[in-house]
């Protein structure tokens, strides 16, 4: 029976992953020479090319293809083998996490989130990335962690849980006329609007609803983020649309009002996708736990308000507000 060199499946897994020599170097901390080398080795021993030139790309041949679910399963496998102590090995870990999320969450979360994290691993660090049009594959290629958001358009290889839901409400600043009669659709829809820009440039739920009722919003402005989208409406007579937690965590300060909208519009879902490289590493599973909970624990997201709190708990929540201002 032939020796078999398991390092060779990390090396398939990340260049299947990668796409790339050059990516799959980077992210194995190799020179190129020594990753295509590495390339050369799995291809003598598979007996097939596995990555080939089509013009300047490398994209898989058809075996390789077969195998890169078996051999990501392998690889995930044995690496949950080797993990005996990782609780302890938490406490050494020095990282950055980098989650690619909107602007919102890390105004709500992101103290809280660290001060989570850091219970876990205090060497720890959190870099928040704005979403991206042009980024696709961040997730895929390493150069992200964790991926949140609404996440429409995440790939059949990528992980993903449920966090939480979050209403929309409209947002005014104090004394708008809007405000001086009950808002009706057409109201809403009669006064000018800051928009926020969509992934992908897909058309929205909101305006689905005023389309129905016979109404088109007049967008003045459109900023990347919802936090620009409450700058923007504190400093004119813009109205916002925006997370009901991001409006009330920051809308006071700026001196904006809430309202609710005038028609039902469902409530966004809110997702972390990961890449199944990252399923059974400990800190990432601590990076995920972490953001699963923070916003429950926080009490910003709807999914709390569903649960009886016990006094306890209350001076939990308590403490991660303080967190939070």
């Amino acid at each position: 029976m032939n020796a078999i060199d398991l390092n060779l499946l990390v090396a398939l897994d990340v260049l299947l992953s990668a796409g790339s020599v050059s990516g799959a170097a980077q992210r194995m901390h190799l020179s190129a020479p020594a990753m295509s080398h590495t390339l050369a080795r799995i291809r003598h021993a598979l007996g097939d090319p596995i990555l080939v030139r089509s013009g300047r790309r490398l994209v898989p041949t058809a075996r390789a293809e077969a195998l890169r679910e078996p051999v990501r399963r392998l690889v995930a496998d044995a690496q949950a083998l080797m993990q005996v102590h990782a609780s302890v090995a938490l406490q050494r870990v020095r990282r950055e996490f980098r989650v690619r999320a909107p602007e919102g969450m890390g105004v709500v979360y992101g103290a809280g989130l660290l001060a989570a994290l850091r219970e876990h691993m205090p060497q720890a660090s959190l870099r928040f990335i704005p979403e991206s049009d042009s980024d696709a594959l961040a997730l895929r290629e390493g150069r992200i962690d964790l991926d949140v958001g609404t996440l429409a358009d995440r790939g059949p290889e990528t992980r993903t849980a449920l966090l939480y839901e979050q209403a929309l409400v409209g947002v005014v600043r104090a004394g708008h006329a809007l405000l001086q009669a009950r808002v009706t659709a057409r109201r809403f829809a009669a006064h000018e609007h800051v928009a926020i820009a969509q992934r992908g440039g897909a058309p929205t739920p909101l305006d689905g609803q005023l389309a129905a009722a016979g109404c088109q919003r007049r967008i003045a402005l459109t900023v990347p983020s919802a936090y620009g989208a409450l700058m923007a409406a504190a400093r004119s007579a813009l109205v916002a649309c925006v997370p009901e937690p991001l409006a009330r965590t920051v809308g006071e300060t700026l001196g904006l009002v809430s309202f609710k909208l005038p028609f039902a519009l469902p409530a966004e879902q809110v997702f972390q996708a990961w890449h199944p490289r990252d399923e059974t590493d400990p800190a990432h599973q601590c990076l995920r736990q972490c953001v699963a909970t923070v916003p429950r624990d926080t009490k910003l997201g709807p999914l709390a308000g569903a649960r009886v709190l016990s006094a306890v708990r209350q001076r939990e929540l308590a403490a991660h507000r303080a967190l939070l201002t």
